[in-house]
């Protein structure tokens, strides 16, 4: 009986540390702070320079990819020929972040709340307002308009940076 009940405790040790491993591999990469040189991948412009949230792609490579507003990041990430291995996704929380000058708090972009269609405006003009906190995202969208959604819930049809642009068929 002995040796059963140290066989189970040896076996139930293996898959704690198992999973404390797996919690450890599984944790994302911290997020890269933008500087004056930071530019987005999109159009070369500089982060700094903007109002809105701002977000970057972390590639399991190691390359990092930042957006001079979240709507660019969703534009990327949610195109259908995007198949690069994403390692994180972030977003600023603007329930702390000044929206004329964000700077840090970034967060995980798959956790935000995001307020759609709201009249603030980003470093493009609409963007999608990110936060950590439900509860600031609806007070956001309560003053400045829009509707909430969760990362899941926003479509590559949201996320077009055309700013609407009809293209003309005939050219």
């Amino acid at each position: 009986m002995n040796c059963r009940r140290l066989t189970t405790a040896a076996a139930v040790l293996v898959l704690m540390l198992a999973a404390g491993c797996e919690s450890q591999s599984s944790a994302l990469p911290p997020p890269h702070e933008i500087n004056d040189t930071t530019v987005s991948v999109l159009d070369g412009m500089s982060l700094k320079d903007y109002p809105g949230p701002k977000a970057q792609i972390e590639y399991a490579d190691g390359q990092t990819d930042f957006f001079c507003d979240t709507l660019g990041l969703f534009s990327v990430y949610l195109r259908p020929e995007q198949d690069r291995k994403v390692s994180a996704m972030y977003v600023q929380d603007m329930g702390a972040a000044d929206w004329q000058h964000p700077v840090g708090h970034w967060i995980d972009a798959k956790r935000a709340t995001y307020v759609v269609g709201a009249k603030k405006l980003g470093a493009m003009g609409q963007t999608f307002a990110s936060f950590a906190s439900e509860a600031d995202a609806q007070q956001f969208a309560k003053s400045e308009g829009g509707k909430l959604y969760r990362f899941d819930q926003i479509t590559i049809d949201m996320a077009t940076v055309d700013g609407g642009v009809i293209k003309d068929q005939n050219m």
